[in-house]
Parts: structure tokens; sequence; C-alpha cells
């Protein structure tokens, strides 16, 4: 699925809360590297996992589900599989009054759910990473480089 650059910068500018479902406490798992990246971005970053319910990560308590969430929640950040997706934009579309953007990480996304949540009146962004995009949209990431993945044959 293709989105628009404007979309994108539009969806980063406006979030301010994220809940980031799946996230890990191991620093070296993308799930925690995006969601720290994004803390130190401005976003309060609500970490959810049921394994580690009641820590600490990135200045806040992690959270059992999206139920134990704050109200302000207004992005739900999955790093789940696919079959996954559809139980937790459920339980978002119940819990979170202020949600207005569902991101699924690269490689996750769930057809089905996005419907759901679009005629929810949410945003549905998937197979795409948050901090990518934001490193993309907002001058961070260095174009040609290792830095975006992309090795010239010209090296």
């Amino acid at each position: 699925m293709e989105y628009s650059d404007s979309f994108l910068k539009t969806v980063l500018t406006r979030t301010k809360v994220i809940a980031v479902v799946g996230v890990s406490m191991n620093t070296v798992r993308p799930s925690y590297y995006v969601a720290r990246y994004l803390s130190l971005k401005g976003y309060t970053v609500i970490p959810v996992n049921p394994g580690h319910a009641g820590k600490e990560l990135f200045g806040q308590t992690v959270r059992a589900s999206l139920a134990d969430c704050p109200d302000t929640v207004d992005m739900v950040d999955i790093f789940r599989r696919s079959e996954h997706v559809g139980p937790i934009v459920d339980e978002a579309l119940a819990v979170c009054p202020n949600l207005r953007t569902f991101w699924m990480q690269l490689g996750v996304r769930d057809d089905q759910a996005a419907t759901r949540a679009v005629q929810a009146g949410c945003d549905v962004i998937m197979d795409r990473c948050p901090k990518i995009e934001y490193q993309r949209h907002f001058g961070e990431l260095r174009m040609g480089g290792f830095a975006t993945g992309i090795i010239s044959s010209k090296l």
C-alpha cells in the first residue's frame, strides 16, 4: 500500500501519545529502539506488553493492555505478527476514545482490521516504520548511504 508523503508527515506531526503494543524490554529488539527513538523525539510513548506490566520503560509504566492506557492515546503502533492485529484493533477502538491512527510495523498488515479501523474514523498505515518515516520526513535520514540500508554499487 502506498501512502503520500504529506499524509505520513501529517500523521507524525499531529500524533502526541503513542501506545506501542508488543514493546520489548530487550534493547536490541526493534520494538525497543523504535519506541525509545519516538520517546526521544517528544512523543509520549506508552509501552504495552502484558509480560512486563508494571515495569518502567521510557519514563512510563508498562501497561498490560490498551485498556490500561490513558485516554490521551492517539496512535497505536503495533509490533505484533499480522495474525494478532485484529484483536488489538478491536480493543483499541473500544477503549481509546482519542485514537486517530493505527500504525502497523514493517511486515505487519491486516486488511480486514484496517477496514474496521477506517470505518471507525481512524487512519491506518501498514507495513511501515514510524522511526524510518520520521527520519525521512524531518531531515534525519541520509539518502544514498548505509543510514537508509541502501548500498550503492559504486562504492
